[in-house]
């Protein structure tokens, strides 16, 4: 029987997917074996990351200018493989509104002096808690910095940031953190610069990073980078400069098939825009529950919640555990809950965690 998984990621994938994964394991489109056991140069597999590519970019509408890049090391490695080609000696801005976009701008700053250039915070939303995005007076924007780098879903804490013209009205290339909601939401990508994403929360399972990047921008890395994170260098080996996570990205290519079955990004939207507004609405209404996140930056895929009376953290934890509603503990920077919601959540899965959250306080509220 398969539970309601709430995992922030690696996350649920959906069951459609999963049930293909398994049909072909064995035997893929007759070849006599998986399509992980043949030669990532070979024409299954060639077929595959080709196919993989086109569907991303139709999905997101990628113009041609951009490159579609399928590598590894997870979006931590991108902290550090941004700076590398982007930085060029000069300065660059970061804006910190949670956990993730902390951890990258830490990471260029520690390189910034090996790479000949400056790293700059300019604005953060840590003296608040992390309960929201900043206002555009609050930014202080270098126009001309090389790029200016945000997190535009903070996984940890909830936060989401989707307007993004104050930053763009300085001409600066946007860089931008999407690990967490790809896909999950139209975007317009000639907004940003470059983005990057972990597979493992809407794409697909641990071990391959998309990285979308306009091409103009990749010419020249410092001189020190090694070729493997050379953005360049990928784009002009069609992301095999080294041997590609073939399992990952053919069960990105399956999730992307899927994500068309549902209608596309803008049909995904709508079911995840009414899943959030469901918890959300349960969360406000039971006085035993609080978000803190303000209205406006609450993220639709990753929903941190706190038991008001946290003595009863653990019985929480443990009953919805046993109702088959996983992975509910809040990371442990936050502590609380938090309910992943990402597009293979089914709404049934809300449904049920609604229900439960209703029952859980019923027998708890004094």
């Amino acid at each position: 029987m398969r539970v309601f998984n709430f995992s922030a990621g690696p996350a649920t994938l959906p069951q459609p997917v999963l049930e293909q994964v398994q049909r072909e394991l064995l035997d893929w489109h007759g070849i006599g074996s998986s399509l992980i056991e043949v030669s990532h140069r070979g024409p299954h597999f060639s077929a595959v990351r080709d196919e993989a590519e086109a569907r991303l970019r139709q999905l997101l509408a990628i113009p041609d200018d951009y490159a579609v890049l399928f590598l590894q090391g997870g979006a931590t490695l991108q902290f550090a493989q941004v700076a590398m080609n982007l930085l060029r000696g000069g300065s660059a801005d970061y804006i910190v509104t949670g956990a993730w976009s902390q951890k990258a701008y830490r990471e260029a700053l520690r390189l910034a002096p090996a790479l000949g250039g400056k790293v700059r915070l300019a604005g953060s939303t840590e003296e608040s808690g992390f309960t929201r995005a900043p206002r555009a007076d609050e930014l202080d924007l270098d126009p001309n910095a090389s790029y200016v780098h945000v997190c535009t879903n903070e996984t940890i804490h909830g936060v989401e940031w989707l307007d993004l013209d104050a930053i763009a009205a300085t001409g600066v290339p946007i860089v931008a953190d999407m690990s967490s909601h790809l896909l999950s939401r139209p975007i317009d990508v000639r907004q940003f610069g470059l983005i990057y994403a972990g597979a493992q929360k809407n794409v697909g399972p641990a071990g391959v990073t998309i990285v979308i990047v306009r091409r103009d921008l990749i010419n020249d890395p410092w001189v020190g980078t090694p070729s493997v994170m050379q953005y360049a260098a990928q784009d002009a080996n069609q992301s095999m400069l080294n041997t590609p996570p073939t399992f990952a990205i053919y069960v990105a290519n399956l999730v992307f098939a899927w994500l068309e079955a549902q209608g596309g990004v803008a049909a995904i939207e709508t079911v995840n825009r009414r899943k959030a507004e469901k918890l959300y609405a349960a969360i406000d209404a039971l006085p035993l529950y609080e978000n803190r996140v303000e209205v406006p930056w609450r993220s639709r895929m990753n929903v941190p919640f706190r038991l008001r009376d946290e003595s009863l953290n653990e019985r929480f934890l443990h009953e919805s555990d046993a109702a088959g509603l996983k992975y509910l503990k809040g990371h442990k920077m936050v502590g609380g809950m938090r309910a992943s919601i990402y597009n293979a959540m089914p709404e049934e899965g809300v449904d049920a965690l609604v229900a439960f959250l209703h029952d859980f306080a019923a027998r708890h509220t004094a």
